[in-house]
């Protein structure tokens, strides 16, 4: 991602002003009153949990898109200016990923996702980390069919941009060794009541 270098802000000159008769003597309270109506207002907070929660809802719903095809949704989160690199290290567009899905060229059989992290930089930029399980079709130019089936570790940038949030930057890299699969916790069966042991009958009389 090219990196951009912002100028410094410039200083500010003050100037003097000075009488015929000497220097002019400034009223300590419209001094402090001009400081205090130059004075930078707080920064805006920030609302975490109202953008972590955003930032999910809209991760969480990417499988759904890809299989129902619905690229109106696909179309209106993806920057259009995205850049998509994946796990063989060649890089996408918004225009090539939204047609393979129209065409079906890139098909989902399930994609679960799991791990999902939320990074928040500022109130309009934040990242999205987590792990893709994957299974599907992707058919190339030349008509090859090649299956899709493994474990992705993956980060996704989004901006905010007029009142929207967009996905900037996607990255994914496939795990060499899979993470299993955390199995449900045991569920124990209540100890089995011990019988006492049965007395032996009593031998007959002869």
């Amino acid at each position: 991602m090219k990196m951009f270098n912002l100028p410094a802000p410039a200083l500010a000159t003050a100037l003097a002003v000075f009488s015929l008769t000497g220097c002019q003597q400034t009223d300590p309270g419209q001094n402090a009153a001009g400081i205090n109506a130059n004075s930078k207002p707080e920064s805006e907070k920030i609302n975490e949990a109202a953008i972590e929660a955003e930032l999910l809802r809209i991760q969480r719903d990417w499988p759904r898109a890809v299989k129902e095809k619905d690229v109106e949704a696909l179309r209106r989160l993806q920057a259009d200016d995205i850049v998509i690199i994946y796990p063989d290290g060649t890089v996408g567009t918004k225009e090539q990923e939204i047609k393979d899905i129209e065409s079906g060229d890139f098909t989902v059989d399930s994609w679960e996702m799991t791990d999902l992290q939320v990074k928040i930089i500022n109130a309009t930029a934040a990242g999205v980390v987590g792990r893709s399980i994957v299974k599907g079709k992707y058919k190339a130019g030349d008509g090859a069919l090649s299956e899709i089936d493994g474990q992705y570790r993956f980060a996704n940038t989004y901006v905010r941009r007029n009142g929207e949030w967009k996905l900037l930057v996607s990255a994914s890299a496939q795990l060499v060794k899979p993470l299993a699969e955390t199995p449900p916790p045991e569920t124990k069966s209540p100890p089995e009541a011990i019988s006492p042991s049965p007395t032996p009958a009593e031998s007959p009389n002869p």
